[in-house]
């Protein structure tokens, strides 16, 4: 569960969002549209702790972050998968590594590791290409990757912050299908996009989001 109360938050240069009340269910998908610098990426870097309200706070499936110490922020990460519309891949490892790295910085058993990873290869259907290097794959397929990194550690929500932003329409459509299948077995999705038709035609709840305001 995430839940914004009267959450402000802005930059020293340029703004960011305000009095935002905001309730995502344990299971939902979200889609966060809006134009570009509209606040949708601050909102996502609020619930990922990035940032902290100025005013306000958030709940972040039973953390309030007016208590959270800096001892807990790394323990609630791993309980929140973060997707980008750059990839964020290591390029100097394998599909296999890149998926298993989130899993070895926090000390989980290798034997653990490669049966863990190995599963959501098969989730996200890239079993065969779990040696291949990132630049040897499509777009697509890194965002698999990706998808497949922000899962390992379970997570009760993913963030994705315009994952289909690169991609071409058949690609886009592969993506979204992927991220509603996962969304289907549990886990919350919250995903920014400017493109409000591709959100509107998905069915799923729209929060439309503009000069750091919910408008709709």
């Amino acid at each position: 569960m995430v839940r914004f109360f009267n959450v402000s938050f802005s930059y020293p240069r340029s703004a960011g969002v305000e009095n935002i009340n905001l309730y995502v269910k344990n299971g939902e998908f979200v889609f966060l549209t809006g134009p570009s610098g509209a606040g949708k990426s601050t909102v996502l870097k609020l619930i990922y702790l990035e940032e902290f309200p100025q005013r306000g706070n958030i709940l972040l499936d039973g953390y309030n972050t007016q208590e959270i110490t800096r001892k807990d922020i790394p323990y609630i990460r791993r309980k929140i998968g973060m997707v980008f519309q750059d990839f964020r891949l290591l390029r100097d490892r394998n599909v296999f590594e890149n998926i298993a790295f989130a899993l070895r910085i926090i000390g989980v058993r290798r034997s653990r590791i490669n049966k863990r990873v190995l599963e959501i290869l098969r989730d996200v259907g890239l079993s065969h290409k779990k040696l291949k290097m990132p630049q040897a794959l499509s777009g697509g397929e890194q965002q698999r990757v990706a998808i497949a990194r922000a899962l390992v550690n379970e997570p009760f929500v993913i963030l994705a912050d315009e994952p289909t932003g690169n991609l071409d329409e058949e690609n886009r459509e592969e993506i979204l299908a992927l991220l509603h299948k996962i969304n289907e077995r549990g886990t919350s999705i919250i995903m920014a996009t400017h493109n409000y038709e591709m959100a509107k035609k998905t069915g799923r709840r729209v929060i439309r989001i503009d000069k750091g305001k919910i408008i709709s």
